[in-house]
């Protein structure tokens, strides 16, 4: 079956048009990345076919001409800013973006700490970059940045900002997370580069809104519900249509600083090169969609995923409670109801009727199946079983794991980690079936199952563990809460 997004497509049109752009400009292309380079897993679940890191894969096809650059704000190290969705503080996920770029063979040529200040912890990273061989560069802020346009532009603004030294036509800034001054950075370097005698130029690559889907298109409705923290509002382009005639769809945050930023590129190209924030991007995304009836499904399940992640983060009190209204507000747009999600309802019943934490899984075949804690098992490991078992057509009365597996693992914990709990989780059961699969051919087709549950969709009646939701997730595994926390601890990772 094709999938519903066009993957060959999509790198090959992204590529032409990137490199299209370069051209325009001549010498130089500061191209600022939007969202994730890869980890992208909002954009695969919206777009069947679109991987994890398709835009890394498109960056491959033309690494020869790029470079990246990573900016990082000197606040989000002083506050030690945790990136939500895997956890990792803004300085370690700019180490492990630096690993990774390196790895599949991009040439990661600086690092810029934006907003530079003297701190311990500041000077600390910026010590443990050069150490290891990267070029460290510092930008500072400007006083009334973006509207102060004399001062922006002058070698008191951007001018006091040190000048990276690039050597590749195309110049990939990005980021460990919103907030950290890539555009600001994009521009000291223009200002910078022409003083050099470097004809250089920008754009920006956002993956959504889609700007040629309609605004209440559910890819774009879904967008606003990943960026509800954010307070994103997707919006029609007022000055490409004044312009060109034609409405396409960006987000207040561009749209809203357009006129300045056009200010700017005037005074430093002498004209704007732009007429509208949809002109400044260079997204091929909409034109690779294949079955848009498939890809709106899939939008609207994110959305209801989002809500009930919206329920639990209001909960942990990392959302405001008009966070949720606004989910409402989307899901009323998008015509979806919490009850969509078919795992929520088995999950609860499931609870119901065993008295304990809960969680249904439905496979991309569309079965549901549950599991709930017992004494030997937390919620998520007994899911997981019954999962494979289903998965291997292996009779549920059947036990996949002895005791002389089991016990050793059970003492392991008490014993020498010294955890409250004997209960084994997710992780440790599939570590515990890989060991038996040596001497047990059923536990060995069982877990031959494991690359089947990618995609599934699961709900747990209650804050899942740590430990167990990452172990989800690194399967593939769509997860969401009903906002209890069964343990009645402040502090619990599982």
């Amino acid at each position: 079956m094709k999938a519903p997004f066009d993957k060959n497509l999509y790198l090959k049109i992204q590529r032409e048009n990137i490199l299209k752009r370069i051209a325009r400009f001549g010498d130089k292309l500061y191209l600022e990345f939007g969202g994730k380079l890869f980890d992208d897993f909002h954009a695969s679940r919206v777009l069947p076919g679109f991987e994890p890191d398709t835009k890394l894969q498109m960056l491959l096809g033309i690494k020869d001409k790029a470079e990246v650059l990573i900016v990082v704000n000197a606040n989000d190290i002083n506050t030690n800013k945790v990136r939500a969705d895997i956890g990792t503080t803004y300085q370690e996920e700019v180490l492990r973006l630096v690993d990774t770029y390196k790895d599949v063979g991009l040439f990661v040529s600086s690092v810029v700490i934006s907003f530079y200040q003297d701190s311990p912890n500041i000077k600390e990273f910026e010590l443990k970059l050069k150490n290891n061989g990267m070029n460290v560069y510092k930008s500072y802020h400007i006083n009334g940045y973006p509207r102060n346009i004399p001062l922006i532009v002058s070698d008191d603004g951007l001018g006091r900002n040190e000048y990276v030294k690039t050597t590749r036509p195309l110049v990939v800034v990005t980021a460990p997370g919103p907030g950290s001054g890539k555009m600001a950075t994009c521009l000291s370097q223009i200002y910078l580069d022409n003083k050099n005698g470097v004809r250089a130029g920008y754009a920006k690559y956002e993956t959504f809104p889609v700007w040629n889907l309609p605004l209440n298109h559910p890819v774009n409705l879904a967008y606003e519900a990943a960026t509800v923290d954010l307070n994103d509002v997707n919006m029609i382009d007022p000055f490409h249509l004044e312009k060109y005639g034609v409405t396409t769809v960006n987000y207040n945050r561009d749209v809203e600083v357009f006129p300045l930023l056009k200010a700017i590129f005037e005074k430093i190209y002498g004209e704007s090169p732009y007429f509208s924030p949809t002109d400044m991007g260079v997204n091929m995304v909409g034109y690779a969609i294949k079955d848009e009836e498939k890809v709106i499904s899939a939008s609207k399940r994110e959305i209801v995923r989002r809500y009930y992640d919206t329920r639990t983060k209001i909960f942990l009190g990392k959302l405001p409670e008009e966070a949720l209204e606004k989910m409402e507000m989307l899901m009323n747009k998008a015509d979806v109801r919490p009850e969509d999600r078919k795992c929520v309802a088995k999950a609860l019943e499931t609870e119901a009727k065993e008295h304990e934490p809960s969680e249904a899984i439905e496979l991309p075949s569309g079965k549901i199946i549950t599991g709930h804690r017992s004494s030997l098992l937390g919620a998520s490991a007994a899911l997981l079983l019954n999962a494979l078992k289903h998965l291997a057509k292996i009779d549920k009365s059947i036990y996949l794991l002895s005791p002389s597996v089991i016990e050793p693992v059970k003492e392991l914990k008490v014993v020498h980690f010294h955890k409250n709990h004997v209960r084994l989780r997710a992780e440790e059961i599939l570590l515990a079936l890989s060991i038996q699969a040596n001497t047990n051919p059923l536990a060995d087709l069982a877990l031959k199952q494991i690359p089947k549950l990618k995609g599934s969709e699961l709900h747990s009646t209650t804050i899942l563990s740590e430990v167990d939701r990452n172990t989800l997730k690194a399967l593939g595994i769509n997860v969401t809460e009903e906002p209890i926390n069964y343990q009645k601890r402040l502090y619990f990772k599982g």
